[in-house]
């Protein structure tokens, strides 16, 4: 059985001056193990090319995962997509990467720069096919993959970073190769790897872009389950069935809420030791039972938790707060964000007698809706998530 995954992430940065991207990234699930990239980059910038670019991505992504030739959606987009009255041509530039159930991955390139691929932490050169489409050299590759892979997919805004600047002629493909080369020996996601990527292009544009700027990071990885216990069950003869399912998993295992580890300390026949050195910080304490990963306390957590979730998934500016701290938050959010790629939610629905004083702002609805609106900011982060309810 294939037990690898992609670990997808990618981030823009816009044009100075102009409020929409004329870049644009859409990912389309293929199955459960396929899936179709598409990084599309609009003649200009603005709006104009926001839109060229998002018509190009949605219509190739779509026709893709839907089993269309690549023949068939070039040629869609040559008659779909408007002619420039200016400068007389009438496309985008695009970069497809088709993963192909975890075990491949075609990539076609038209007009953007190459793509890189970090194999064992070095670069990578793979073999090119040149075609012709429509009358438009297209570039194709099939690549077998490996774990730790790394492919890294950019508009020209990149190697125009710093274009008469920092640098002369822009920031040279062998630079960027050595950039990420040192970046990908740190272990990272992908998510933030395209974050250190485009934010250093914004430095070498000193903050203030000339070109539309985005770059998306495919990880290849194994796959990592962790499994998540929140809130004790409604009926209190459950509770040995909740932490029998829970335990039985394979992978890490959080614990959130004090109820909660109380009643696991028990299943397992341990004590429940609260950590009091956590320093200054808005988040409780964490604690340690014996056999358990992490424990820590219940809504308050969770809810940091899915606000670097939201944070993640747009512009990553909480990455180090979040990233090396040590509080319950903060280590949450590494296991789901960066270790975990299956997450099972086991979860209670039992009413906390503690939430239900009208001074607090805390309810049994507010708890549900943090674990349905975490489950969703983790699938839009390429997790497989399972959510139990007892």
């Amino acid at each position: 059985m294939n037990d690898l995954c992609a670990d997808i992430g990618y981030k823009s940065i816009n044009h100075e001056g102009e409020q929409l991207c004329g870049d644009h990234v859409d990912v389309v699930e293929q199955g459960e193990n396929s899936s179709v990239i598409v990084l599309a980059d609009g003649l200009g910038s603005g709006v104009k090319a926001s839109i060229l670019s998002t018509l190009t991505a949605k219509i190739i992504s779509t026709m893709m995962a839907a089993g269309l030739t690549l023949e068939d959606c070039v040629e869609t987009i040559a008659a779909t997509l408007p002619i420039c009255s200016v400068r007389g041509v009438a496309y985008s530039t695009f970069t497809i990467a088709h993963l192909v159930d975890n075990r491949e991955m075609e990539l076609i390139q038209y007009d953007n720069p190459h793509a890189i691929l970090i194999r064992n932490y070095q670069n990578f050169e793979y073999p090119t096919t040149e075609m012709n489409i429509g009358g438009k050299k297209i570039f194709k590759s099939v690549i077998r993959l490996e774990e730790d892979d790394v492919f890294v997919l950019m508009s020209d805004g990149c190697p125009h970073a710093g274009l008469g600047m920092s640098y002369n002629f822009g920031w040279k493909r062998e630079d960027i190769i050595g950039f990420m080369e040192a970046s990908v020996a740190g272990g990272y996601t992908a998510k933030t790897l395209s974050t250190m990527l485009v934010d250093e292009c914004n430095r070498l544009y000193g903050g203030k872009p000339g070109d539309d700027t985005t770059a998306c990071v495919i990880k290849i990885r194994r796959r990592e389950p962790m499994n998540i216990l929140f809130g004790p069950p409604s009926n209190r003869d459950d509770c040995d069935r909740m932490m029998s399912l829970f335990f039985s998993k394979e992978g890490k295992h959080i614990i959130c809420g004090g109820t909660t580890s109380s009643i696991a300390a028990k299943y397992l026949g341990k004590e429940v030791k609260v950590h009091l050195d956590f320093g200054k910080s808005d988040v409780p304490p964490t604690a340690e039972i014996e056999g358990v990963d992490l424990v820590t306390e219940g809504v308050i957590t969770v809810n940091k938790v899915l606000e670097y979730a939201k944070d993640y998934l747009a512009d990553n500016t909480t990455y180090e707060h979040w990233s090396f701290k040590r509080d319950g938050a903060s280590l949450i959010s590494r296991l789901l964000f960066e270790e975990a790629t299956d997450i099972n939610f086991f979860v209670g629905r039992a009413v906390n007698p503690a939430h239900q004083n009208p001074d607090l702002p805390i309810n049994f609805n507010i708890k549900m809706n943090l674990v349905e609106e975490l489950s969703e900011c983790l699938r839009k982060m390429g997790k497989r998530i399972k959510v139990s309810y007892f």
